[in-house]
């Protein structure tokens, strides 16, 4: 599919708060064709993604999601009963807590970084075209950011399944997160 046709379908699934506010841009040169275009979603005339850097925070190393503090992941009881399983009960109490939340923390890092590293422009145009053939629920529950992006910003997703989102958004790439609270602010 053409690149305006592929805009145009993207753009008439924009939830009305949202239509004008949000854009999809595409960059190619005519002229030099070994070398690559670029694809962004623009927010309020801003570059927020750019599919190779971004206004958000974007993790460069494993390390980096590990240290930040802006990251909650919750540790239920049975990934402590896990650890507690692993070690044979020979470890204390108060230090299971954080080696549950040293696996968790790593195990999300792993996930992050491989889905910020899928982002380029003929990945967005193949997602793109993905979204536009499965159902609303696929995007939602992927672990694709552009899917992700794509379904938080679509007119399809109304006021009630946002607002039941909340918990879940705490464990997307902060990207996902920004287009949440934007789509949360617009309710």
């Amino acid at each position: 599919m053409a690149w305006s046709k592929l805009k145009q379908h993207l753009e008439s699934f924009l939830c009305p708060a949202l239509y004008g506010r949000v854009e999809y841009l595409s960059t190619s040169y005519r002229y030099l064709p070994d070398k690559a275009g670029l694809c962004y979603i623009a927010v309020d005339k801003k570059n927020v993604l750019n599919m190779s850097d971004t206004l958000i925070r974007w993790y460069q190393t494993e390390l980096e999601i590990k240290n930040d503090s802006d990251i909650q992941l919750p540790i239920d009881n049975e990934e402590i009963e896990a650890v507690r399983k692993d070690t044979k009960g020979n470890v204390p109490e108060e230090r299971l807590k954080v080696i549950a939340r040293n696996r968790k923390i790593s195990e999300h890092a792993k996930e992050l970084l491989s889905a910020q590293s899928s982002l380029s422009k003929s990945n967005f145009i193949v997602v793109a075209n993905r979204f536009l053939s499965i159902s609303i629920e696929e995007s939602l529950e992927s672990d694709d950011i552009l899917l992700n992006i794509l379904a938080l910003v679509d007119r399809r997703v109304g006021k009630k399944r946002i607002l039941n989102m909340t918990e879940r958004m705490k464990l997307k790439h902060p990207i996902v997160q920004y287009f949440f609270e934007l789509r949360l602010n617009t309710l």
